[in-house]
């Protein structure tokens, strides 16, 4: 029993919880400073540099209002005798006037010099090429010297010290490209390119989103940032630019089938086979990908099955429709053979 709470009766017993109340609510403010998606946890030299200014921002920001709080509550309490300095000239020229032309004329140059250290375009960069689509990604690696170009979804994929361009666009209307651990955020706007500059500095999964209203299923619109070792980047990349490997199984093989008589090759492009829609996301490699619906459910069979079937439950308004005319032995055969296709 809290004997302190208890000598205090109810008045203090509330106090108590709500000081402990308080101390749950700032631990859980900071585990959140922490993660795949936080600007607060940068994993590159830019969006370092933009959390050091926040940081700056913030602390001083905090600083000068307790200060200005703290005059305040004196001016108001403190008796006439005591408080008269604070309407002396003196007081008024050093606090009204220099102080805020110090504080301001460094803080300018501060901001200006960051600014003009991010999101600089860098020699020898990786070029990517990001389309902004309702509700998904549409990520193309372009051509390099003796690699092949391919496209993937909803996944970037990026090697650890090499810096990378991302040239970013959409296809029908506003949407803002943000990975928060990289720092910077983009527009992405129909007819025009906007490119972003960053160099992820650790290995690591990390969490990108659009940051612009985009429609009713804009909240579930993101995607996987994956930075890789130089080897298991190249590795990867060389993988992705291969057609689809053929199924080995029975029902991986019905499942494609299945896949074919369904016309689901009208939308979706599956290399190394006759299905080349170019209106959804490419599927070659979608066995490889951590999530489908961008980003939303992890990719397993189970998970492509109930999206195949339920798509406009799931996410309603997306262009795929719902397919609930296929049975539960179809939807196995189907999502089997697309998890295959690593």
């Amino acid at each position: 029993m809290d004997l302190e709470a208890t000598r205090q009766g109810p008045a203090g017993r509330l106090r108590t919880a709500m000081a402990r109340a308080a101390v749950v609510a700032c631990a859980l403010s900071l585990m959140g400073c922490d993660g795949v998606q936080s600007a607060l946890d940068p994993a590159g030299g830019d969006a370092l540099r933009i959390y050091r200014l926040t940081l700056v921002m913030t602390i001083g920001g905090s600083l000068i209002f307790l200060l200005v709080t703290g005059l305040l509550l004196y001016a108001i309490f403190a008796a006439p005798e005591r408080r008269v300095w604070l309407g002396s000239r003196r007081t008024v020229i050093i606090g009204g006037l220099a102080f805020p032309i110090v504080v301001l004329s460094g803080l300018l140059p501060y901001g200006l010099i960051v600014m003009r250290d991010t999101d600089v375009p860098r020699s020898g960069a990786l070029p990517v090429e990001v389309i902004g689509e309702q509700y998904w990604w549409r990520v193309k690696y372009p051509a390099e010297q003796e690699r092949a170009e391919f496209s993937t979804a909803n996944e970037l994929v990026v090697p650890v010290g090499r810096p990378v361009t991302v040239s970013v666009t959409a296809a029908d209307v506003i949407h803002s490209f943000w990975i928060p651990n990289f720092g910077g955020k983009v527009d992405m706007i129909p007819g025009r390119v906007n490119r972003l500059n960053f160099t992820a500095e650790r290995p690591g999964t990390y969490r990108g989103v659009c940051a612009e209203f985009c429609g009713d299923q804009h909240a579930r619109m993101a995607f996987d940032v994956v930075a890789l070792e130089p080897d298991a980047f190249a590795a990867w990349r060389d993988e992705q630019a291969n057609p689809a490997r053929e199924p080995d199984l029975p029902d991986r093989a019905r499942g494609r089938e299945l896949f074919r008589a369904g016309g689901c090759g009208s939308c979706h492009v599956v290399r190394g086979t006759e299905a080349d829609g170019a209106f959804g996301p490419d599927l070659t490699h979608v066995g490889s990908r951590r999530t489908i619906g961008a980003g939303q459910f992890p990719n397993n069979v189970g998970t492509l099955a109930g999206w195949i079937a339920n798509t406009q439950h799931i996410k309603p308004g997306v262009r795929m429709p719902s397919y609930g005319s296929f049975t539960g032995e179809d939807l196995r055969a189907l999502a089997g053979y697309l998890e295959s296709l690593k």
